[in-house]
């Protein structure tokens, strides 16, 4: 619970995009190696810009010292996000200068917030960083990369570009040699966060609430479908803030939205994150109730249980709103697991207010839960508070609120023991003839089943139950 990896017609099918280098060809193909840090969001870009590469010609290599194009994907929620970065470039230089010893050229590209936020800085403080590009830019990425490696300066590529990226970005199409994704994939369907909370970035680096179309989103999912997923995770900053146009060109809801996807023969698990309190309509909350492909499984952060504290982090709801939110939505679903997000140690926070986050916790009950100590971010108005709380009272607070929220999840699950649950079978486990799920509750699932199980959904009777994951047998 530390850090994260971390608010019906047929669509026309979409004309991919022609912008961009022609595919490499009359040389060797180029190889690139994408390490992605932070968020489900960056897992998702990674994704993108590895399959906009592809169509220029890279081919993709786990191994990094094999790659002629290294992309950090960055994340800058906390500090120590960041500076995992500029770690990293460290060891890269020394592999950008061995290689070059025997003749071969490695680009090495910053992308994701930590670039948005720190553009130049990031070049003058690690001159072998070639490209420098914000996460509004990955659709130009081929084309900064080829320039990149011809040498000269570095290139840094942060404005926010008037072209929508999505449509830029080549289509999701299955080669018929290509191979069938994991069961589970994320799907952005909208970016950016208007709400400017004082300790949060979001805004700086991902710019303002953009959604996606719903004919878009739609495509895309039914790629994804085709390709063998059988569950999606919608995502977005703010992810129940999602206005995108619909068949009919009005904006429609995250609610709506859930309800048109969960028509797609073959997607049959729905998931989405993350989420804000201010945004969580009843469509939203009736979508839990009456759509059986929406999982019982909520992220919703609220941060801290001080309304004086919540108020100074723009937050734009108070500890009972937050309560009063959370009984609608278990009387929609009672079944409902929650997740959230806390910080502790806000500039000013007293021992009293903590106590009130603490309040908040037992009263609500998680099933998992996501804490920080605060981490003053540049450039954030929470930066300049005065009266920062002093780190050594902010990781002891840290170590009592996560010592109650890993009591909380250990009695969630060791709640499922007797029950039978529906798993997605995703992957082997650690031992020979084991297999990896996940529960409706997103809690891993081990179960003794053979391989061609993967993709499927089975039943499996809960037997134990570990801190962070379940074992059963299939039924």
């Amino acid at each position: 619970m530390d850090d994260r990896l971390s608010e019906h017609p047929e669509p026309a099918e979409p004309v991919e995009a022609s912008s961009g280098p022609a595919p490499l060809t009359g040389s060797a193909p180029r190889r690139v190696h994408i390490k992605t840090f932070g968020c489900q969001m960056n897992v998702y870009d990674s994704e993108r810009m590895g399959e906009a590469l592809a169509r220029a010609g890279y081919t993709e290599t786990a191994s990094v010292e094999d790659a002629d194009l290294v992309v950090l994907n960055t994340c800058h929620i906390r500090e120590k996000a960041a500076e995992k970065v500029y770690s990293e470039i460290g060891r890269l230089r020394q592999l950008k200068t061995a290689r070059a010893a025997v003749g071969a050229d490695t680009v090495i590209a910053v992308a994701g917030c930590v670039a948005q936020a720190e553009g130049a800085e990031i070049v003058r403080r690690a001159p072998a960083v070639d490209l420098v590009i914000g996460p509004q830019s990955y659709h130009r990425l081929p084309e900064l990369a080829l320039r990149a490696g011809r040498g000269g300066a570095a290139i840094i590529e942060t404005e926010f570009p008037d072209e929508d990226k999505f449509a830029a970005l080549p289509a999701r199409a299955m080669p018929a040699t290509a191979p069938r994704r994991a069961p589970s994939a994320f799907l952005t369907v909208q970016e950016g966060c208007d709400k400017f909370c004082t300790f949060c970035v979001v805004p700086y680096t991902r710019g303002m609430e953009y959604s996606r179309s719903v004919a878009e989103i739609e495509a895309e999912a039914r790629r994804l479908v085709a390709q063998g997923v059988a569950e999606v995770t919608l995502l977005g900053q703010n992810v129940n803030a999602f206005h995108g146009a619909g068949p009919d060109g009005a904006p429609w809801s995250l609610g709506r939205l859930i309800r048109h996807l969960a028509d797609i023969e073959g997607l049959a698990r729905i998931r989405y994150t993350t989420s804000h309190p201010r945004d969580m309509d009843d469509e939203l909350i009736a979508a839990h109730r009456d759509v059986a492909e929406l999982m019982p499984y909520l992220h919703l952060p609220f941060q801290a249980g001080s309304d004086r504290v919540l108020a100074a982090m723009n937050r734009k709801h108070t500890a009972d709103e937050y309560r009063a939110l959370v009984a609608r939505i278990r009387a929609a679903r009672p079944d409902i697991a929650l997740s959230t997000d806390i910080i502790v140690g806000f500039p000013g926070e007293t021992e009293a207010e903590f106590q009130a986050t603490l309040d908040l916790v037992r009263e609500i009950g998680y099933a998992q839960a996501y804490s920080f100590k605060y981490s003053p971010r540049p450039g954030t108005p929470a930066a300049n508070l005065a009266e920062q709380v002093g780190e050594d009272e902010k990781s002891e607070r840290l170590q009592r609120l996560q010592a109650l929220l890993e009591e909380q999840q250990q009695a969630f699950n060791q709640a499922q023991v007797g029950r039978t649950l529906d798993v997605l079978l995703e992957k082997p486990g650690r031992h020979a003839g084991q297999l990896v799920g996940r529960s409706p509750y997103l809690q891993p699932v081990h179960v003794a089943a053979d391989a061609a199980l993967v993709g499927r959904i089975v039943s499996v009777g809960i037997t134990t139950a570990g801190p962070n994951s379940l074992s059963g047998l299939l039924l």
